[in-house]
This record gives structure tokens, sequence and C-alpha cells, in this order.
């Protein structure tokens, strides 16, 4: 059969070599993800990932190549002069391991030359102290009007950033008694996009400890609008509170009470142990946090755990009173 020398040059033309860079495009682009965390891997791919790996091709990306380009990372300074970069590390490494899982499913590659022991493990970098009930109380009251109810449901309700910010009237009931998580909202260069929260188990229904219920009803009645989809939370003029704005509130309120230390999202982790120090199982503590998995809930309940000695001296003073 005839071919053109046109056909039989293309044919010979040996075939276009995929890269890593771009089939971690394909794999990001296409993946099933939240617009947040598609974002988050774009970025983390370009910065950390794609400079040094990313026009290698893809069945010659070995264990070797990936052992000196972790190095480089590891020498390379988190984000801010007091960042050690580890869970940066991890979580880049974490992304790499699983693009090029995929890549194995997919018959691209034999093996997985992602196999450094433990380097996808994040470690806590940011160790977390709790506040005191005094000093819980202080935080609250340092911060606007308007946003103090905030700083109370994260910490007294484990509430994640993004559920607190999309909360609106018609997911608190008259009374103040539950809050229902049913959406949050992420931030994407600024932007904010609304959907379901970050798991399955995020949709849930959380009570309020009474002692903060008749806070819950006066700020509906004085910072709410009276409509059913009104935001429980916003800006000075009425609008969605962003990120950054809460986050300077935040940082201020932390300075005014001398715990310049204090993360918004340590509210949350305080929530956790407050609701362990209560007695709550782990299978409570992954329904009123939003768990999947039993780990986070179990390592609240070992924090709660540290103090058995202040219940065994407890316990002493109780004998004491009987004598």
């Amino acid at each position: 059969m005839w071919t053109s020398p046109a056909e039989r040059d293309r044919d010979e033309q040996p075939a276009p070599v995929l890269t890593l860079g771009e089939y971690a495009d394909r794999w990001i682009t296409h993946r099933h993800l939240k617009e947040s965390t598609r974002h988050l891997y774009r970025r983390m791919f370009e910065q950390h990932i794609e400079p040094t790996l990313g026009t290698i091709p893809l069945d010659e990306v070995t264990p070797e190549r990936i052992r000196v380009w972790f190095a480089d990372l590891r020498d390379t300074p988190g984000p801010n002069k007091a960042s050690t970069g580890k869970t940066r590390n991890a979580r880049v490494y974490a992304l790499l391991r699983t693009i090029l899982g995929t890549a194995v499913d997919d018959g691209l590659i034999p093996t997985n030359p992602c196999r450094i022991p433990r380097a996808g493990r994040t470690e806590r970098a940011h160790e977390i102290r709790l506040l005191s009930l005094s000093e819980l109380d202080a935080l609250a009251y340092a911060m606007p009007d308007r946003l103090r109810l905030l700083v109370k449901l994260g910490a007294w309700c484990g509430l994640r950033r993004g559920e607190l910010l999309e909360l609106r009237r018609s997911d608190v009931t008259e009374d103040g008694s539950v809050v229902r998580i049913r959406r949050a909202v992420v931030f994407v260069k600024g932007q904010p996009h609304v959907g379901a929260p970050k798991s399955t188990a995020g949709v849930r229904d959380v009570a309020v400890p009474p002692h903060i219920r008749t806070a819950v009803v006066d700020h509906l009645s004085e910072h709410v609008g009276r409509g059913k989809n009104a935001l429980l939370f916003t800006s000075t003029d009425g609008d969605r509170l962003g990120e950054w704005t809460l986050r300077y509130h935040f940082e201020q309120a932390a300075k005014k009470i001398d715990r310049p230390d204090l993360r918004l999202h340590d509210l949350r982790h305080q929530g956790a142990v407050l609701a362990a120090q209560a007695g709550a199982t782990t299978k409570e503590l992954m329904a009123r946090l939003g768990h999947s998995t039993p780990n986070m809930a179990m390592r609240y309940q070992h924090a709660a755990a540290g103090r058995d000695a202040q219940i065994a001296a407890r316990l002493s003073e109780l004998a004491q009173g009987e004598k």
C-alpha cells in the first residue's frame, strides 16, 4: 500500500513525550476537587515542583531524582523567618506522591518513585496553648461588637472559620440552642466560594452550650438582618466579612489580651479540648467537630487526659472536705 513521503515522515517521528508538568496539569485540572483545593495544588506544584521536575519525562522521574529534589526543598526556608517549612515540605511531597500514584494507576509508569519514608507526614509546628476561660471572655470582648459571638461559637462549638463565616439566620434556632452547619465559604484569590462543608461529616447540628445561648439570641437581634438568609457575621457595611478583615480584628484582639501567639483556628482546637474535658467520647467528638475519622478526635482526648493530675488533686480536696 502506497503512502506519501509526508505520511511516512510523520509515522517515523517519535511519539510526543509526556512530561511530569504536563501530566500534573491534567491531573489538577480534571481531578474532582473544591476550587480552593485546586488553586492550592496548582500553586504548590508551580512553586515547588515544576521548576525542578516539571520538564522531565514522566517515565524518567526516578527515586533518585525525587530524593535530590526533596533535599533541596528541605533546605529552602519557609514562607517567613519563623517558619522551617516542614509542613509545606510534607504537603508538597504528598501532592507529588499522589499525582505519581495516579500515573501508576493509568499505566504510564510501573511504580511510584516517591519512596522517602515519612516525608509526607505533617508535624504540628504551631504549639497551641489553650486559653483560660477568663482569657477567652477577654478575647471575645476585645473584638468588635458584631464579631464577639464569632469567637464564642468558634471556641465553645469548635466550628471552622469557613463554617462561621457562612452562618445565616436560618442556620440558628430562635432560642440559640442549635447551630446547623450546611455550608462553608472558602476564599480563592480573595473571592468567596460557597459550597458544602469540608467533608460529608461536616454537615451536622451542633448544640450550643446553655451559658452562651443568650449571647446568640442577642446577636441575632442586634447584628443580623431580618431575612432568613442574612449572614450572622458581616463587615461594617453589612457585606460578607472577608477572611483578611477577620484575621486583622482577631490578631488585634489577641494582642490586647497579651496572647499574640493565637490563631483563629486555635479556637476550634479549644472547643475540641473543652468538649473532651466535658467527657465527650471519640464518636461524640467526631460528630460535634465534623470529623470523618477518629484520629483528630483522639488527639483532643489525649490533650484532655493531661488534666489527670488536676483531677487527682480535686479528689483529694473532696476527701479533705469529708473530714
